[in-house]
C-alpha cells in the first residue's frame, strides 16, 4: 500500500482513534488541542500555563517529533494489548 492510497479499513474507527490519541496526549501532559479527552489543556489555560489563543483545535505543530512519536507508540501498544486480550479471551 502506498502512502497516497491509505484508506481506513474501518472508516468509523477515525473518531475512536482520535479520542485515544487525545487521551494519551493528556496523560503525557501534552497541550495539543481542545477536546473532551484533553482536560489538562483547559486547566493549563485557566492557570495561565499556556495562552488560550495558542491552543487550536487539533493542532500539534508545537509538539516535538519525539513527543508525537511517543503518542503514536502508546496508541500502537494499547491497540496491540487490546487485540491480545481479545484473542486470549476466546
Amino acid at each position: 500500500m502506498t502512502v497516497a492510497s491509505r484508506k481506513k479499513i474501518v472508516p468509523e474507527s477515525h473518531q475512536a482513534l482520535d479520542l485515544l490519541k487525545y487521551e494519551i496526549a493528556a496523560e503525557m501532559g501534552l497541550p495539543v488541542g481542545k477536546s473532551l479527552a484533553d482536560m489538562n489543556v483547559e486547566f493549563a489555560t485557566e492557570l495561565g500555563g499556556i495562552s488560550s489563543s495558542s491552543v487550536k483545535e487539533d493542532y500539534w505543530g508545537h509538539i516535538t517529533s519525539r513527543d508525537a512519536g511517543a503518542v503514536g507508540g502508546a496508541i500502537t501498544s494499547r491497540l496491540i494489548r487490546k487485540a491480545e486480550e481479545t484473542m486470549f479471551s476466546l
